[in-house]
């Protein structure tokens, strides 16, 4: 599958929320981190990895695909 199909397929409910959630939190970091006030450094740090942490939960839930075909389970016993 190539990855222009990855990304045009439904994403499952779960990754979308998720997808959401991650887009919220770097949007946030990004406008703690672009404020026109001084902040202390933690505060900032944080902003950062908050963004970082959103952007990567964005990008990787968008790459989730829904499946529906069914894969053979094999046991130990075959």
């Amino acid at each position: 599958m190539k990855i222009t199909e990855r990304f045009s397929k439904p994403t499952p409910k779960f990754f979308r929320v998720l997808r959401n959630f991650g887009v919220a939190l770097a949007a946030a970091g990004g406008a703690i981190v672009a404020a026109p006030i001084s902040l202390p450094a933690i505060v900032v740090t944080i902003a950062s990895y908050l963004a970082v942490a959103g952007t990567v939960a964005t990008a990787v839930s968008q790459a989730v695909v829904s499946d529906e075909t069914e894969i053979p389970t094999q046991t130990w016993l075959e």
